[in-house]
């Protein structure tokens, strides 16, 4: 009897992390139950924006862990979907998801200081407020696909590059409705400020795709 070497690889810590990001969405829904069943149906209606004009917006108990969960379940997606669309298993340690997290985290932090910065730059910092606001908030709401996408990679359709491209389409699709109605909303301070909307749009929003396009071929 021949022996059979077995890759075996530890999935211990993407369980913890999928907890982890599992038991921010029960505190959500416990302790905020009002803003959870609003930011639910966020695609469809815009009561969760009103819901938090009343509350505070950036800076409230809830965007702030729908964020924390966005970003852990962001980096945990761009890590698995690399692996499988390389072919590869899934690597024990979670070094390279960690650098994905703070790469993640980093460009988040820079870009909100940036677009905060502008608002007070140009003396429309209210607008701009609302305008970041709303795009993280349809951003944390794609995360929950993202969420998803994650536990079918790990426990259902492992390696399943057909649930990769869904998970990606479905991300960008909830992005897209909530780039149209921040569009929709400010479209004054857009046609007043073009030049600037199109710099942005093309340093801040479409570079930071590219560059995921390129690290998921790689």
């Amino acid at each position: 009897m021949n022996p059979i070497i077995r890759n075996i690889t530890s999935l211990d810590w993407i369980t913890i992390t999928l907890f982890l990001t599992l038991a921010i969405l029960a505190v959500c829904k416990y302790f905020f139950k009002t803003s959870f069943s609003s930011f639910m149906m966020l695609p469809f209606n815009k009561r969760y924006f009103g819901i938090s004009n009343k509350r505070g917006k950036m800076f409230n108990w809830f965007h702030l862990l729908m964020t924390f969960f966005q970003v852990i379940n962001m980096a945990l997606f761009l890590y698995l979907a690399r692996n499988i669309l390389k072919g590869e298993i899934f690597n024990a340690y979670p070094a390279i998801y960690g650098v994905s997290l703070l790469i993640l985290m980093t460009f988040l932090i820079f870009k909100f200081i940036l677009q905060m910065g502008n608002g007070y730059f140009f003396e429309n910092y209210p607008t701009m407020t609302d305008v970041v606001f709303e795009k993280l908030s349809y951003f944390n709401y794609s995360s929950l696909m993202a969420f998803f996408g994650n536990l079918f990679l790990v426990y259902i359709l492992q390696g399943s590059k057909a649930v990769v491209y869904l998970t990606i389409l479905l991300i960008l699709l909830i992005n897209i409705i909530g780039w149209v109605n921040t569009i929709r909303t400010h479209q004054k301070l857009i046609v007043t400020n073009f030049l600037y909307f199109i710099l942005y749009l093309c340093t801040l929003e479409i570079a930071p795709l590219v560059i995921i396009g390129t690290y998921l071929k790689d």
